[in-house]
């Protein structure tokens, strides 16, 4: 079983506007509705895919309400908490000259709920993954990833039972977590350069400070480079690199969740790598060709591509 956690998903309100212009009313020409979340993504992609997910986290009041029910409709496994207080975020997604985003705020999470979570979580078997993905809410502690990797590395020890923890989240939040020697993190090329301050342009260079983190903690490395696909750093010390396809993107938004559902699902099938970053940039490159997150024959469809090349 896979587990994604969002700890702050959203209500996305996705608008087309041509010609935008600041200080003036404007005209949609298309809208959406959807159920956002970076975790909840990963979900999303991995059960079209056929892979069993479960999505966790916190939701609230009637925005809440109809995240689930979006949820819901599109037949993700989901399992999560109702808060007492606040709502559900809104975050609004523009398409126009270019992409903007306004990303709402969020309910409070308060100790009981993150206690609800531990109970959710404490059902987790043996060999399962946790999917830790997106930024920290400022009601929960900083280091709540730390201290859930933490619980339940002690019960590796006490329960003989294994947890695989994925971590996709950026700054400070990914750097603590490589403390706990998560089994892979996924960063973009950006996040990894503003670890260490620089800008990164070439693979090498990729290489290069994807392995520093390897210094720091963690064991795999799946480092998305946009147009440019992605480089897998690997415990064993082996390299891999796979090129995007080239086509028309429409959505760049969810195209990172996409490439690790992709890559999730292709490793607990085959547990080759070099699969599941194959698979990974065919999910991720679908989902930025498409309007919103890719099916799983437009996944598959590019998938063949890279087998037949």
């Amino acid at each position: 079983m896979i587990y994604t956690l969002t700890l702050n998903p959203a209500l996305d309100y996705w608008v087309q506007v041509q010609n935008f212009r600041t200080g003036q009313i404007n005209r949609a020409v298309g809208e959406n509705l959807e159920a956002g979340g970076k975790g909840l993504n990963v979900s999303t992609v991995l059960h079209r895919l056929g892979i069993e997910t479960t999505a966790l986290g916190f939701l609230a009041g009637l925005t809440g309400m109809m995240v689930s029910a979006l949820i819901q409709s599109s037949g993700t496994p989901q399992d999560f908490i109702l808060l007492r207080d606040g709502s559900t975020r809104i975050n609004i997604k523009l398409h126009a000259q270019e992409e903007t985003e306004i990303n709402g705020i969020g309910a409070p999470i308060d100790e009981d709920a993150l206690q609800a979570l531990y109970q959710k979580l404490d059902a987790m078997q043996d060999g399962d993954y946790l999917v830790l993905a997106g930024s920290v809410p400022s009601t929960v502690p900083g280091d709540i990833y730390c201290r859930i990797m933490k619980r339940y590395q002690d019960q590796k020890i006490k329960m003989n039972k294994k947890i695989n923890f994925i971590v996709d989240t950026s700054g400070d939040v990914l750097k603590q977590s490589l403390a706990w020697h998560p089994f892979l993190i996924k960063p973009n090329h950006h996040e990894l350069g503003d670890l260490f301050g620089v800008k990164l342009h070439k693979t090498a260079e990729v290489v290069k400070y994807a392995q520093k983190l390897q210094d720091w903690g963690a064991r795999n490395i799946l480092v998305s480079m946009a147009e440019k696909g992605a480089v897998l750093v690997c415990e064993d010390g082996e390299i891999y690199q796979q090129r995007a396809f080239r086509g028309d993107v429409k959505n760049s938004v969810g195209a990172g969740d996409s490439m690790l559902a992709g890559f999730l699902t292709a490793y607990v099938r085959t547990g080759s790598l070099t699969q599941a970053l194959n698979l990974g940039v065919a999910a991720g490159c679908a989902s930025a060709f498409s309007e919103t997150l890719a099916t799983k024959k437009e996944i598959l469809e590019l998938y063949k591509k890279f087998l037949q090349e």
